[in-house]
Order: structure tokens, then sequence, then C-alpha cells
């Protein structure tokens, strides 16, 4: 293999294309359908959800596409694991077990219910939640599991459900990074008790900000609703105070959100699939790299690449976050070493900086200490994996230049080695 001149050392760069991005119109799937809904809203007059059709069809059809019986439209990823968290209506002190790699937005929902999230170590190779340790961290006040399908993965869901229902407590899906990824043919979102999604800008279908909550469990369901819109049952008619039946949010949809949300549905399946093929294409394009491997897909499982997780060991002459570098300098839109710590070790946690000076609910009921080594294979998974942002409009060209950015680092370290 040719050693040519880094680009972080001032050689030519291997990604010369401009790649598309989620930020511009070339990285999305808006068109004439999102723009027609948008007028229909506009010129109806009403822009709230609450005397509008455009959230009320997205939800239904959401929901009819996952395969439950319910959706609820919500302002945020981030709202929709609120509404499922809520959903529970959990006391103070109850634990609930996520992952340590994630987005903040998967946890913060538990502290604002003044509950305790409790992490789980991750498998090290799919960076999802192992089973085994999430066994091994419930205790008798653990009442909820989020899943989280990292970057398009789906979760050992098989074994999650096994593990929740024998300790009776409840499974909750966050698929924000996963839509329609797959696990032994079934969609993400379709096996837990409840499930959230995200629409923000850079996910597979968007209206920019935005969320949806699904389950069959009608319950739930009421109370996410309710959740989302003060607590206040408008079917009721009333008007009195006491129709506010509990500490409660505002998480309501827009109505030119949900239009763009519910023509984004129509798209999101192919979408989906657009990255699968470009994602396999470059697996196949890098194979065989000392020291660089393409992400780990299990038998059965069909992800969604939300990003292309590539894993650097010390068999490639360095390590992932000098790599990482070079290839973002090269031109590949990357994060190295992904969110670098695991999330325990936030502010939030490590300093326990929440109410005031409280430090509650830690202070009340932690059962953890946030401290390095806690969840030591997520730790050493972030040292080792970089982040490549994937697109459903990147063309047979960008991944020969993406893959030729990886092979040409990849030389160079090896070339040292």
């Amino acid at each position: 293999m040719t050693v040519q001149t880094l680009a972080i050392d001032g050689g030519p760069k291997a990604v010369t294309d401009t790649l598309p991005s989620f930020l511009t119109a070339e990285g999305r799937t808006f068109d004439g359908e999102e723009e027609d809904l948008v007028l229909e809203a506009l010129r109806s007059g009403c822009l709230s959800r609450n005397g509008g059709r455009m959230v009320k069809g997205l939800e239904q059809d959401f929901a009819a596409a996952i395969g439950v019986k319910h959706a609820v439209a919500c302002s945020s990823g981030t709202a929709s694991v609120h509404l499922a968290v809520a959903a529970l209506d959990l006391e103070p002190g109850d634990e609930v077990i996520v992952p340590p790699i994630t987005d903040i937005g998967t946890i913060l929902p538990v502290l604002w219910q003044n509950a305790i999230p409790v992490f789980a170590d991750v498998d090290p190779l799919t960076l999802v939640l192992d089973p085994a340790e999430v066994e091994k961290n419930i205790t008798s006040r653990t009442k909820a599991i989020i899943a989280v399908h990292l970057a398009g993965m789906p979760c050992p869901m098989d074994e999650l459900r096994e593990i929740a229902a024998r300790h009776r407590i409840v499974l909750i899906e966050d698929c924000s990074q996963a839509f329609w990824a797959e696990y032994r043919g079934a969609l993400v979102g379709s096996m837990g008790d409840m499930a959230c999604f995200s629409l923000q800008q850079s996910k597979h279908m968007t209206c920019g900000e935005g969320g949806l909550m699904v389950t069959s469990n009608d319950a739930y369901a009421q109370r996410a609703l309710l959740f989302s819109d003060k607590a206040w049952p408008r079917d009721s008619g009333a008007l009195g105070s006491w129709r506010f039946l509990f500490l409660s949010q505002n998480y309501r949809m827009n109505e030119l959100s949900g239009a763009v949300a519910w023509a984004q549905l129509k798209k999101v399946a192919d979408a989906v699939q657009r990255r699968r093929l470009t994602a396999d294409a470059l697996t196949g394009k890098i194979s065989g790299l000392k020291g660089v491997s393409a992400p780990l897909v299990p038998s059965g499982l069909n992800p969604a690449y939300w990003l292309y997780m590539l894993r650097i060991d010390a068999a490639s002459g360095t390590d992932a976050k000098t790599f990482g570098d070079a290839l973002i300098a090269e031109g590949v839109p990357a994060w190295a070493q992904y969110i670098v710590d695991p999330l325990y070790l936030s502010p939030i946690f490590a300093e326990k900086r929440t109410y005031g000076s409280s430090g509650y609910p830690f202070t009340a009921f932690a059962s953890q200490e946030f401290v390095p080594g806690l969840c030591p294979n997520a730790e050493a998974a972030l040292r080792s994996c970089i982040a490549i942002h994937w697109n459903e409009n990147y063309s047979s060209r960008n991944v020969e230049q993406i893959a030729a950015a990886i092979n040409k680092v990849a030389a160079y370290f090896a070339s040292k080695s």
C-alpha cells in the first residue's frame, strides 16, 4: 500500500467533494410533499395540535408503521423519553438502568422525575447494553431499563425482554438513532413496553426538532399524552383549576413540525435502506486493514447506520484519537472517540449538579459512585472508536473517497509501526 503525506501534515485531502450533510438540503429528503402539508397547515389558520390535523395524522400513521397502538408526538427526542419515564409515575429514588454511551437526553428525564439513573456497562464491540451487566445492577428499587439502539445498532432485545419480564420491570427503547433498524425481523420500537424517537435535524426523518413516544399500553399512552399537555384532559371540556391532574410539562408538537414529520414518514424506510447500502459498500472497501474494523453486526440484526462506528486498535500503529484527527483532516466528517467520556463523568453526576447545591436526588438515594472505572467496557470502547457521520444521500463516489481516506491514514500509521 502506497504511503502518502497526510492532509494533517500538509498533504492533499482524500475527500475532495463536498459531502451531503444533515445541515444542508443535499443531505435531507425534503420536497414538495413537505411543502404541501406545511402550506395546508398555514392556510388552515391553526398551528396548534389542538385543533389541527397534522400532528394527529403523524401519530396515527407512525404508530401503524411501527406496529403499535399509540404514538404521542412531542417537542424533542428528550421530551419523548420524558413522556415514557413520566408514564411510569415513579417515586423519588426509584432506579432506571441506562447505558453510559448515549445522548444526555436519554438520561435527563430520569433525573427530572427525581429518579436515579443506574449505569450498566456495554458490549465492547457493539457499544449497546450488555444484558449481563443490566442484570447485575437490578435492585429492589429498579423500575425500568432504557435500551438505547446506539448509532443505529439494535440492542439484544430478546435477552433484555427476558430480564425485564422476570424482574417485572418496564423496558423502554430509545430508538432516536435507529429508525427502521431491525432485530431478528422486528422493527426497533415494537419490542419494548414503550419506545422513543427523535425528529431532530440529524435523524433519519426530521422536522428540525421533535419526538414521538410509542406504546401499545393504553394507560402509558394516556398518561404520556396528558404529561405532554400540562395534564389537562381537554376532551373533558372543563376549565376549573382541578383539570390540571398532576405535575407535568408542556411538550406539545406544533402543526408545522407535524406536517414536515408526517411527510418524512413516507420516506424513512428508503432513507435507511440507502444508508445500509452505502455503509455495506464502505465495509467492503476497508476490509483487511490492520487494526481497523468496520462496525460489528451480530447475526439477525439490520442496523440503520445513523453513524458508521469505525474501531481502531493498537495493531493500527496509533490510537483512535490520532487516527480520527487525521481522518477528519482528510475531509471525512467524524467524531474521534464519539462522546469521548461516559456520561457518568459529566458534572451532573460526578459533581451532583442538579437542584442548587442540594445534589438531590443523588444525595438521598444514589447507589453508584460516578467515577472512572464504573463501566470499563464503555470507557475502553470510547477510546477505540471513530464515529463517521453517515447520510442517505452519499453517492458511490462519496463512499470511494471516504474509503480512500481510511486506507490512506491506515497505510501511513502502519508504515510507522
